[in-house]
């Protein structure tokens, strides 16, 4: 790693798949120097603090998941280069609710497949900001960025309040993904299935239009 950023985004992803490993008890500034094949000290240099690097591990999921929407071919929501934290809200395409909901569909089925070691480590990451307060503006930022996007579709597809109805829609799909990798049943259920992703995405979108 030449730079100081990818230095910060090398260090990033290997404390995201430490949790994804071992959960927030194998996150340790000295772990992730080993597991990057960093000197030692490296990590705490760049994150002072065990709560820097959960901040840094917010931001860097917040933009991988957006990059997976532009993967995606953009159908769910303009410009993947956008900023995660929503300040600059990119311009959504024009789409029509079978797109968005193939779109969504297959969004789910990569993170319940490819992707599910990175949103296990979200899901837990995420509980430390509930205990932490040092951390609730770094993770509110970071989740941003989702609900910008879901806005601008939802908004595209006629939705009078898109806001309201993105805040439905980001809460049910993370309730499907927490539930399909970490519920009482997710070790017995059959592997992720993208027709049923999509019928079951079809009727999100669907409840989330018609409460907006």
């Amino acid at each position: 790693m030449s730079t100081t950023a990818d230095r910060r985004t090398l260090i990033a992803d290997t404390a995201i798949d430490l949790v994804a490993a071992a959960g927030l008890r194998g996150l340790t500034h000295r772990a992730v120097d080993g597991a990057a094949g960093l000197p030692a000290g490296s990590t705490s240099y760049y994150f002072r603090t065990r709560t820097a690097l959960i901040g840094a591990c917010y931001a860097r999921l917040a933009e991988l998941d957006l990059g997976d929407v532009g993967d995606l071919g953009g159908d769910l929501g303009g410009d993947p280069g956008g900023d995660p934290s929503g300040a600059s809200p990119p311009v959504p395409p024009v789409a029509d609710r079978e797109t968005a909901v193939a779109a969504l569909a297959g969004l789910l089925h990569r993170w319940l497949t490819v992707g599910r070691e990175r949103q296990l480590a979200r899901f837990e990451l995420s509980l430390e900001a509930a205990r932490n307060p040092e951390l609730e503006a770094d993770f509110h930022r970071a989740g941003q960025g989702a609900r910008v996007r879901a806005s601008g579709v939802l908004a595209a597809l006629g939705a009078e309040r898109p806001e309201e109805a993105a805040e439905l829609l980001v809460a049910w799909t993370d309730g499907l993904l927490y539930d399909r990798l970490a519920g009482a049943l997710a070790r017995s259920r059959p592997a992720p299935d993208l027709a049923e992703l999509t019928s079951i995405t079809r009727r999100m979108i669907d409840a989330a239009l018609a409460e907006a």
